[in-house]
């Protein structure tokens, strides 16, 4: 039994590496898969025979110009089928439903922003609000939900993979927000639900894997804070689903009032209304949800920063510090390779960057301070839809069989490490 299915988990990963090929580099002939897969041509053929019976794949000529030196047929090239399936991103943030239906190639054929109202939104409201979106937002597409082989969300706040819940969200008025088994029911399609930061950190591994890989942190500074972690090749998200909570990790115990209803975390000095809230001088136990803080907000902080006025050039430099603080603990605990900040925030960072170098100093030694890259990026919300999409596609790539009869009834040869899909 280990060894079939040993022989299984390797004819899965040949296929999905067959399948990221494609999806990465276009119409190919099997002899330029095989080199740039490193895949055996007997592989190469058996893995695009299934794909071809599923309909997964597509075959069509190639359109190189003839020369008098070229001999016989064109080759044949090999493309995925865009229409062999489809998902469903979603992104749940504050008062909006972002959606995007996309295609077997990877591509977002169709996107769309619906509003709701996060004042009131809780457990008993929300499901019907998802549900009734994304089945408007198919029937304007013209796709059945038969068409649609999954829905991956990502929502802002602390996010229970495992049972498919938001237990906490700014987005929301209540807590313990069920999403998983609600649109299991509506759509009959398989649905996962992450937190936004970590399909950010998908999306980086995803656009540039030999950058981003191994022991990395992303940490985004926006609305809230949160924290993804990728370790040793793989996204972590812990035993519940709820890693890495970064933001809700306590700073000061006792401290500054956070969106959360505790004391003291990361995020309630440096989020946005963090930022709002110590440059105007108001009590650190000022209810986040008075403060006229969101992009408006953060960004008149930045322009008053950039003409010098010392409130908000203190409250940036100060909210470095703590970032230093926090990403001290970090290093020390897991020893990344390399950090990223993004989020809104960043467009801020030159008045925090001094005061986060000076907090990682303090907080921690110079053989670990000198262990890590650090990147900064200009914050792109497309990230977490590019999370969505790599996360789907993966999935789709090593389970998804198309029209086919499932490989488990199929009769295989095992000779090698190297399995036929």
């Amino acid at each position: 039994m280990t060894r079939k299915a040993d022989r299984d988990q390797i004819r899965r990963q040949n296929r999905s590496i067959v399948l990221q090929a494609l999806r990465r580099n276009g119409p190919m002939a099997r002899i330029d898969l095989g080199q740039m897969t490193r895949l055996s041509p007997a592989t190469v053929t058996a893995i695009t025979s299934d794909l071809l019976d599923q309909g997964l794949i597509l075959s069509l000529e190639s359109e190189e110009p003839k020369t008098p030196q070229a001999r016989g047929r064109p080759r044949t090239l090999l493309k995925l089928n865009p229409d062999a399936v489809y998902t469903v991103g979603v992104r749940l943030s504050v008062n909006n439903i972002d959606m995007s239906l996309v295609n077997f190639s990877g591509e977002v054929t169709r996107e769309k922003r619906t509003h709701f109202d996060s004042a009131s939104a809780d457990a008993a409201s929300f499901p019907k609000t998802l549900t009734d979106a994304i089945r408007l937002f198919l029937q304007e597409a013209g796709i059945g939900p038969s068409r649609v082989r999954e829905i991956g969300v990502a929502a802002q706040g602390v996010v229970e993979t495992e049972t498919g819940v938001v237990a906490w969200s700014p987005a929301f008025a209540g807590r313990k927000i069920p999403v998983v088994k609600p649109l299991q029911s509506a759509f009959g399609a398989e649905c996962y639900i992450s937190n936004d930061t970590n399909m950010i950190t998908e999306a980086l591994h995803w656009s540039d894997p030999n950058r981003y890989s191994g022991t990395f942190a992303v940490i985004m500074l926006d609305y809230g804070v949160g924290m993804g972690l990728y370790l040793n090749n793989q996204l972590f998200a812990g035993a519940s689903g709820t890693a890495a909570e970064f933001g809700h990790a306590n700073h000061i115990p006792g401290g500054a009032l956070c969106r959360c209803g505790k004391k003291g975390c990361l995020e309630a000095y440096l989020s946005d209304y963090a930022l709002v809230r110590a440059a105007s001088h108001l009590p650190e136990n000022t209810d986040p949800i008075s403060i006229e803080a969101g992009v408006s907000g953060l960004a008149r902080l930045i322009e008053l920063a950039s003409s010098g006025d010392e409130n908000a050039l203190k409250a940036f430099h100060e909210a470095g510090r703590v970032l230093g603080y926090g990403l001290a603990r970090v290093i020390a605990m897991i020893d990344p390779k390399r950090l990223v900040l993004t989020g809104a925030a960043m467009r801020a960072f030159s008045f925090m960057e001094k005061g986060m170098w000076e907090g990682l100093e303090e907080a921690l030694v110079a053989d670990l301070r000198n262990n890590f890259s650090l990147d900064v990026m200009p914050w792109n919300e497309d990230f977490i839809r590019s999370g969505l999409i790599a996360q789907s596609m993966e999935r789709l790539d090593k389970d998804f069989l198309g029209n086919a009869t499932p490989a488990s009834s199929r009769v295989s040869r095992t000779d090698s490490s190297e399995i036929p899909a």
